[in-house]
């Protein structure tokens, strides 16, 4: 369930609320993959919406914040590295988290990966218990 902790009196929230309760996009067309992957960031307390392509994530992306993207890299329409450049030239959302969660797993995928704008590169298959790490350590780098 998502909730916003309210502000305090002067305007702003404590910072220990904000790693909890995130926005998270998740850009796969693995429907398995889409579920294991909300269910786990749910359990965590984070808000999870789902786009099955690259083009819809990036329609996600331009139409709401979003406290971390998590990006496959293999899917129709636009691939995970094509969406995470596309992400850095979008006004507002230049700084917004992104993790590669991807099958490609060779040195050269994962150079490709970080030179178009991921934040860190995970590769299936995964433990869900260490994405679950990597997003609360992405999105504490995010309001630290």
């Amino acid at each position: 369930m998502h909730r916003r902790i309210a502000a305090d009196a002067t305007g702003t929230t404590p910072r220990h609320t904000e790693i909890h309760m995130s926005d998270i996009l998740v850009v796969d067309d693995d429907p398995d993959i889409c579920a294991l992957v909300s269910f786990k960031l749910e359990q965590a307390g984070h808000n999870v919406t789902v786009a099955h392509d690259g083009e819809a994530g990036l329609e996600a992306v331009r139409a709401q914040d979003w406290d971390l993207i998590l990006l496959d890299w293999m899917m129709p329409r636009k691939t995970g590295p094509e969406v995470s450049r596309e992400i850095r030239t979008i006004e507002g959302r230049e700084n917004v988290p992104v993790i590669m969660l991807t099958a490609k797993a060779q040195e050269s995928d994962i150079e490709i990966g970080f030179a178009a704008g991921a934040d860190d590169y995970v590769v299936k298959p995964f433990s869900p218990r260490e994405l679950s790490t990597r997003v609360t350590a992405a999105l504490a780098r995010r309001v630290g």
